[in-house]
């Protein structure tokens, strides 16, 4: 799969991270033009310094309006449907040219600058690109950290009990992750126990199944069910299919079609995944015990 047809990371739509975002870049870029005035932007403006904070402090407020209005869209979209890489660089890019024209509109007609429209749109263009890039960058390099930081503080708490009780455990209140690590061992994906739907295989990948909210998504990993199956043995994680290993705990419903067992799971979208006859005494008896685990 390319860069561009993965989904983005649920931090870049989270609502407490699009607020800060707008927030720091707006700080940044009023800092920024002031200390720098990039590309002469003092000059061509023929403003003073007095003039060029107010005006920067004005024109940047506007921006923000323009990148919050932007990120509450793409905020409302990412609860439809998931958002992939390649358009969010091109919502990027819309950002910078909405912005780039709404500064070049107001320099044409509210202050005593270029009078070449296409001048002033080339020139806004060029420095909203320069100066709104170096905020996102940072931001993101900052909530990439946090996520990586975080994730690895709670496997680290994980790893302090019993592995295998951390991921089977269903006392109420009990938080559980289940981290899964590529053919090479190197962690790659962790998720909650309780979001987990199920593991398909896919060549030497298996694509994880997991619930966001009321959103189905999916993440990519090298490695195989089988290598799966060894590290984490817990009861209601069962292979029921060559292909899929399945979280017991959202089967809604068993039911016999022509070609066979078929599973329903409880989500906000319709999934079936199918039982072979090779796994189904396994997946019988799985099952069986986690509903009767006494017997």
């Amino acid at each position: 799969m390319l860069l561009w047809e993965k989904e983005i990371p649920e931090y870049f739509t989270d609502k407490r991270n699009i607020v800060s975002f707008v927030l720091f870049t707006a700080i940044f870029a009023v800092i920024f033009i002031n200390i720098y005035a990039p590309f002469g932007v003092d000059r061509w403006l023929d403003v003073t310094d007095f003039q060029l904070f107010f005006y920067s402090s004005a024109v940047i407020l506007i921006g923000m309006l323009v990148i919050a209005v932007s990120r509450l869209l793409m905020y409302l979209l990412s609860r439809k449907k998931p958002i992939r890489y390649g358009e969010y660089a091109l919502w990027i890019i819309a950002e910078i040219l909405s912005m780039a024209l709404v500064y070049a509109l107001i320099q044409r007609f509210f202050l005593h600058g270029q009078k070449d429209f296409m001048v002033i749109l080339r020139n806004t263009v060029r420095i909203t690109a320069f100066i709104i890039l170096l905020p996102y960058a940072i931001y993101w390099l900052y909530l990439s950290f946090r996520d990586k930081y975080t994730l690895l503080e709670k496997l680290n708490l994980a790893r302090n009990g019993n592995s295998e009780d951390v991921i089977e455990r269903k006392q109420v209140g009990t938080w559980s992750m289940i981290p899964f690590r590529d053919e090479k061992g190197v962690l790659r994906f962790s998720v909650k126990r309780e979001d987990l739907l199920y593991l398909e295989a896919a060549d030497n990948y298996i694509l994880i199944h997991y619930l966001d909210g009321n959103r189905q998504l999916k993440y990519m990993i090298r490695t195989t069910l089988k290598r799966v199956e060894q590290e984490y043995p817990a009861k209601n994680l069962v292979r029921c299919h060559r292909s899929f290993i399945i979280n017991i705990d959202h089967v809604r419903t068993i039911r016999k079609e022509k070609d066979g067992l078929i599973i329903n799971f409880e989500s906000p979208v319709n999934i079936t995944v199918p039982i072979s006859k090779t796994y189904l005494d396994v997946f019988i008896r799985k099952l069986s015990n986690t509903i009767n685990p006494g017997e």
